[in-house]
């Protein structure tokens, strides 16, 4: 039976339904329900995951995109039970062959998949089957970044640090007895009791603390892979049958020597790093999983009654009027439908400073309310609106992999390979000479020398500096862009919409004599606010900011000239025009200064010129000259006139201009600068700079319109600051230090501690503690980046922590 279509809101035409699965329901879920809750509580991997094929489910984590003419659906879940990128490696290695999967990428950092899917030949269920029988667990991300989740999967870590941290300090203290005293001081049916009690406290630590890394090292080796647990599994089991052993037959093959304190202590060090581990990797990707996860789940929608009822936000329809209260997120783009709203943007601009939207004023999705009740009347929702353009971009970054750590996991897998041989060869070794100490050296090796420190390096500096410049109100497209951008030595940038406001600015009035400014203005003013003109829009603005209000008075209606100016007769019979001097029949001299000008006049002649310029950004001179500060040589590239080009280039105190270029003459220019040695960045208003940037090592789209209408930037600045370049620059900078340092501590930790573990001067105890140190200093190392990026202060502080 053929499927028939079904239609999410994002599409603008249908695909075929999934062949088997839920029905499309008559209405969602009810106000605040949890679909996944009333499914059968917590998905887990023995769920048959058929809620991921309901269609209302799938419009918030699935995105249909079209690949060469044939509708394929995108998806981007959270990823749970994965420690490192071994475990991304074996989710990518389980989906990647699957029938109607065309592509699937795990970032290991993030734990996000994006997953490229053909709906008409699998279904999201099966997938997710296919992931679990793996032993881990899709989500989409709003369940997955969920409070009650964090709690469990903190909770749950907590539980097992503390199990290994108890046990250990009482095997410990058994075993303190060992170390300060001589061979036969103790009786050895003491000695023996000493050991049955370490051995039953181990249990628990073998049994239930070490588990994650039991059932990581068990799935990869059914998939017939070695993964960063094996070896680390192995040498927790070896120790403990060894010490078992010893233990229930002291005078046996294994020896007297039991290890249950260096296990105890082994496991609580390593679990004491991977729960740090997760806090901090929280943290470094935490801006990112604010970013998108801040929409409220329900809302006050108004009834035609009046009253208010708490709906999903997935229930609301385009025209519906809802109330958000004080400190909550607007749940859709829509416009002010209370007579003031006091609004935080600071997802669009990084500034956070209150803002004032009036009745019929736009606000936007993702935006926190921080005034009282607030009606509002939805416009678009879903990913219809401007916050799930945002959150595309966020997603795409992070879930790409950068070269550098696409390097390091490839070194990783054959290492974790030389290291199991490592380990046979030194235990081989060590037995000829002392059989008792061969074991303690062969868990040493497998412990040591586990690659995670190598395959955190580059994800976690570029995502913490990532998650700085989200904050800011800067959004990375993909983070390879950081180490592009670190090199550079040169940047272009365009000028209107860029170094200069996207509006004209009031320069200069003249009026005949006998007239006052304000009369002219206001009487400009009226007929040019129906005009979309630059000039016509600026001389409104002008009026307005100097309080002329617009006047009519014996004034017909208005009539517009294309590319010419504005007329309106008056009733006595005369005119008034606005607008160019033969518009006007005027005869004036001719003005040689380029600037954007419009004159007035009437039955009797002349009656004011208005002279505009573009105004610069109050930013663009301290940026320019901060780039120069470090070294990168600047451009002006213009298809402007070579006046104006020269009057903004000399404002601001770029390098060289470049006029009159045409989209064509820009690339061209763009080229040459390239042939010439320059790694440059191309900085534009992202509306109609696509070519160059393209063609650029890497590029800026600045202003509100980028991340709707612009998809070749590699960073996107929201606020529209000049200076935020520079702030990326350093960060870029800093960044591929960091990631440098990483590499190089992973190299040096594996480079002396191997040594010392073959030569057998590290127990295993010490050798858990060197790697969860090391991966620990690794993301520590990265999380310096958080800071980095100064954040534009709150002039009302109380309010910012409401919305918090």
């Amino acid at each position: 039976m053929k499927p028939e279509p079904y239609y999410p809101r994002h599409m603008n035409q249908a695909i075929a339904a999934p062949p088997v699965g839920l029905p499309l329901p008559d209405r969602a879920p009810d106000a605040g329900a949890d679909i996944f809750g009333a499914h059968r509580g917590p998905l887990t991997v023995t769920d048959d995951f058929k809620v991921l094929d309901d269609p209302v489910e799938q419009r918030e984590f699935t995105e249909v995109i079209d690949v060469d003419g044939h509708p394929t659906a995108e998806s981007v879940l959270m990823v749970q039970g994965m420690y490192c990128a071994a475990c991304a490696d074996t989710v990518e290695s389980a989906l990647q062959d699957l029938p109607g999967v065309q592509s699937a990428r795990v970032h290991a950092a993030t734990r996000r998949l994006t997953l490229r899917w053909d709906p008409a030949l699998t279904r999201m269920s099966h997938l997710a089957e296919v992931v679990g029988d793996t032993g881990y667990r899709l989500l989409p991300m709003a369940q997955a970044l969920s409070v009650s989740e964090r709690l469990r999967e903190t909770r749950q870590a907590l539980w097992r640090l503390f199990v290994a941290g108890f046990c250990g300090m009482q095997v410990m203290m058994y075993a303190w007895p060992a170390y300060v005293t001589e061979p036969g001081e103790i009786p050895a049916d003491i000695d023996q009791l000493l050991r049955w009690a370490s051995w039953l406290l181990s249990l628990p630590v073998v049994f239930f603390a070490s588990g994650p890394f039991f059932r990581s090292a068990w799935r990869d080796l059914k998939l017939g892979r070695v993964g960063m647990d094996t070896p680390v599994s192995m040498g927790i089991l070896v120790t403990f049958i060894a010490s078992s052993a010893a233990t229930f037959d002291p005078t046996g093959p294994w020896g007297h020597e039991v290890w249950f304190d260096s296990l105890t202590m082994f496991v609580f060090f390593l679990l004491g790093g991977r729960y740090l581990e997760l806090k901090a990797r929280d943290r470094t990707a935490g801006a990112l999983d604010t970013l998108m996860n801040r929409l409220p789940q329900a809302c006050d929608r108004q009834t035609a009654e009046g009253g208010f009822e708490s709906v999903s936000v997935r229930r609301l329809a385009v025209g519906d009027v809802v109330r958000v209260q004080a400190g909550q997120a607007f749940p859709g783009d829509g416009v002010v439908h209370s007579e003031r709203a006091t609004v935080d943007e600071a997802l669009l601009t990084g500034e956070s400073h209150p803002l004032t939207r009036l009745h019929g004023e736009p606000l936007v999705a993702g935006s926190y309310n921080l005034g009282g009740p607030v009606l509002m009347q939805v416009q678009r929702l879903g990913r219809d609106t401007r916050f799930a353009q945002i959150v595309a971009l966020m997603e795409k970054a992070s879930t790409e992999k950068p070269r550098l750590a696409i390097l390091a996991d490839r070194i990783a897998a054959p290492f974790l390979v030389l290291v199991l041989l490592a380990a046979a060869v030194a235990g081989w070794y060590w037995w000829q000479i002392d059989h008792t100490k061969a074991l303690s050296v062969a868990v040493a090796v497998l412990i040591v020398t586990c690659p995670c420190a190598l395959s955190l390096a580059t994800p976690a500096a570029m995502l913490s500096a990532a998650g700085a410049l989200a904050r800011r109100g800067i959004l990375v497209r993909r983070l390879q862009a950081f180490e592009t951008l670190a090199g550079i030595n040169a940047v272009v940038f365009d000028k209107t919409g860029t170094l200069t406001q996207d509006r004209l600015a009031m320069a200069s009035v003249k009026v005949r004599a006998g007239t006052s400014e304000a009369d002219a203005l206001a009487l400009a003013a009226w007929l040019a606010q129906g005009s979309l003109h630059p000039v016509s829009r600026g001389i409104a603005r002008a009026a307005a900011e100097v309080g002329a209000d617009a006047v009519a008075s014996g004034l017909g209606s208005v009539q517009e000239q294309a590319g010419q100016g504005m007329s309106a007769q008056r009733e006595g019979g005369g005119w008034v025009k606005l607008g160019s001097a033969a518009f006007c029949g005027l005869e004036l001299d001719q003005d040689t200064s380029d600037a954007p000008c419009a004159h007035l006049a009437d039955e009797a002649g002349w009656l004011a010129t208005f002279t505009l310029e573009e105004g610069v950004r109050e930013d663009a001179r301290s940026a320019v000259s901060a780039l120069r500060e470090l070294g990168i040589r600047t451009w002006l590239l213009s298809g402007d006139r070579a006046a104006a080009a020269q009057r903004v280039g000399g404002a601001v105190g770029v390098d060289e201009v470049i006029a009159g270029a045409t989209p064509e003459h820009k690339l061209t220019e763009v080229m040459a600068l390239q042939s010439r040695g320059y790694r440059l960045a191309m900085v534009g208003d992202g509306l109609n700079d696509g070519p160059v940037l393209a063609r650029a090592d890497t590029s800026f789209a600045l202003g509100h319109a980028a991340p709707l209408a612009q998809a070749q930037s590699d960073y996107v600045i929201q606020g529209g600051q000049v200076m935020d370049v520079v702030h990326t620059l350093r960060l870029a900078r800093d960044t591929l230090r960091i990631v440098r340092q990483n590499l190089l501590w992973a190299a040096l930790y594996n480079a002396v501690c191997v040594p010392l573990a073959l030569l057998g001067y590290m127990p295993p105890w010490l050798a858990g503690l060197g790697m969860a140190g090391s991966s620990l200093l690794v993301i520590g190392n990265a999380l310096r980046l958080a800071g980095q990026v100064p954040v534009v202060p709150s002039d009302n502080a109380e309010a910012r922590v409401v919305a918090a």
